[in-house]
């Protein structure tokens, strides 16, 4: 039998939608679980694997942290598949983009472009014609793929040297 996964795949139940919802202070230790293993895992570029680069960076990550963030004037998105979390996403009161990070089990399955594209959607209805990030070098294609581009302004975020970059939404 030759098609044997064919034939499992066929039959397999399909892949959970994804729920994109405002964070709550119920969802502050799985938004931190998301961030740490995005760093960790995904962010590579970034950090070079570097421990001490790492634990800078996830420092001000912790569920303590996050809550006050959700308690402040930014506003934050987790999105879900199958009651896990999978991305989490915010934006800072000036209508930046401050986060979008993706668990590493729901990397490229399309969970950080519905986000992305959920945040833009969020500062279109704010009255933004245009949206701007810091990107990392991680991320940057990632962005360049959902049509934003490169800013002519220096940027630096998460101690450790980032890209600015800016889309009209619209």
């Amino acid at each position: 039998m030759q098609n044997k996964r064919g034939i499992s795949q066929a039959f397999a139940a399909p892949a959970a939608p994804l729920e994109i919802r405002r964070a709550t202070v119920f969802d502050v230790f799985s938004m931190s679980r998301v961030l740490h293993a995005s760093i960790r895992d995904l962010c590579g570029a970034d950090h070079g694997g570097d421990a001490a680069r790492i634990a800078e960076w996830t420092a001000g990550k912790t569920p303590d942290q996050i809550r006050k963030w959700i308690g402040g004037p930014g506003r934050y998105w987790l999105a879900e598949r199958g009651g896990e979390a999978a991305a989490v996403g915010g934006l800072d009161p000036n209508g930046v983009i401050s986060l979008l990070y993706v668990a590493p089990a729901a990397a490229g399955q399309g969970t950080g472009g519905a986000l992305l594209a959920h945040l833009e959607a969020e500062l279109l209805r704010d009255g933004h014609v245009e949206a701007r990030l810091n990107a990392t070098r991680t991320a940057l294609d990632f962005y360049r793929k959902h049509g934003w581009q490169k800013a002519n302004e220096a940027g630096g975020c998460c101690g450790t040297p980032c890209i600015p970059m800016r889309k009209a939404l619209g």
